[in-house]
């Protein structure tokens, strides 16, 4: 059984705190990049670029893209249907602060994919995490920088993300063992 621990307003909070939280960690927006990883990361990375736009008007135009980790997954022989999603960089990210925005953090290692295919496009002088759900039981030594809600739960359970601009409606939900929703970011 399903349980929702996030709504719509929830997940618009947590948005606007970790929008301020970049903010004040950057001190501003000067050389700052903020990447979504595909594919519920990318409106989230995009939100964020939104509210930091009304909080900085003078912010660049330039901050949002998506860095694209399919092929440095480390499972990808178990899962090779994965569709890759163009990487879209904002601008060099050389010398940038990356900000890495993605839905869940579970495991760790989409997050260590994502480093290596950032590791391939530039060098960043620092890279950070923010998260909407951090549920815990990393298995690398990976943290989130920013994050929306920590959501202790058991291995078994899982964290669904739903989102107004990929499932046409918005929260999140917490289920045990044996329930069939998809979600985003599975067990490793």
């Amino acid at each position: 059984m399903a349980r929702t621990v996030l709504q719509q307003a929830d997940i618009a909070r947590a948005l606007t705190r970790i929008s301020h939280e970049i903010l004040e960690s950057n001190r501003g927006t000067v050389d700052l990049v903020i990447l979504g990883i595909p594919s519920r990361g990318v409106p989230l990375a995009q939100r964020i670029g939104d509210i930091i736009a009304r909080i900085e008007p003078d912010a660049p135009r330039n901050l949002v893209g998506s860095i694209d980790v399919t092929m440095y997954r480390d499972d990808l022989h178990r899962n090779p249907t994965r569709a890759p999603s163009p990487t879209q960089l904002p601008r060099g990210i050389d010398g940038t602060t990356v900000v890495l925005v993605d839905d869940v953090l579970y495991s760790g290692r989409t997050i260590r994919a994502a480093l290596d295919a950032l590791s391939d496009l530039g060098r960043p002088k620092a890279v950070r995490l923010a998260v909407l759900v951090d549920r815990g039981h990393r298995e690398l030594p990976i943290r989130a920088d920013f994050v929306g809600k920590n959501l202790p739960s058991a291995a078994t359970e899982r964290v669904n993300v739903h989102l107004i601009e990929s499932d046409g409606d918005e929260y999140v939900t917490i289920e045990g063992p044996g329930t069939q929703e998809p979600t985003e970011e599975a067990p490793a």
